[in-house]
């Protein structure tokens, strides 16, 4: 075996305020939020004199951690945030939540917005998509009975 584990997964966002608010209220912790630049930097993501500012968050139960990135230099050259659902590449990150309709309603203060609506699946889960902070495409997703491993 290879992985050990995901690590985490990134997000690029022009409002790092306004993103970790969002994420904050739907449950993460803010673990630290930095610049980042040097040779390291610019090695490791092929962007020559990059600057970027990133925010850890991590999931309530330590597994699962969200890496918001705001770039100073270069600026983003692509936005994929108003992709529908069937875009190819890198689209959504999911959540499982507690309550799905409490966690939407306090979302939609913060700007979020439903995509097509909450449904059920078998009597496992209630999901459904939301456009977040800048349009970003969120799951959200209800476990309606103790699932078993």
């Amino acid at each position: 075996m290879t992985v050990k584990r995901l690590d985490n997964v990134g997000i690029v966002v022009e409002d790092m305020d306004s993103a970790i608010e969002f994420f904050t209220e739907l449950g993460l912790r803010l673990e630290g939020r930095s610049p980042i630049e040097g040779d390291w930097a610019d090695g490791v993501t092929g962007l020559p004199q990059m600057r970027v500012e990133i925010a850890m968050l991590r999931t309530p139960d330590g597994h699962g951690r969200l890496e918001l990135s705001r770039f100073d230099a270069p600026r983003p050259v692509a936005d994929h945030r108003a992709a529908p659902v069937n875009a190819l590449g890198y689209l959504r990150v999911m959540f499982t939540v507690v309550d799905i309709d409490d966690t939407l309603a306090r979302l939609s203060r913060r700007g979020a917005r439903l995509v097509g609506r909450v449904v059920q699946y078998e009597d496992a889960y209630r999901l459904c998509y939301i456009r977040g902070p800048e349009g970003i495409l969120i799951g959200l997703a209800q476990e309606l009975r103790a699932q078993t491993s």
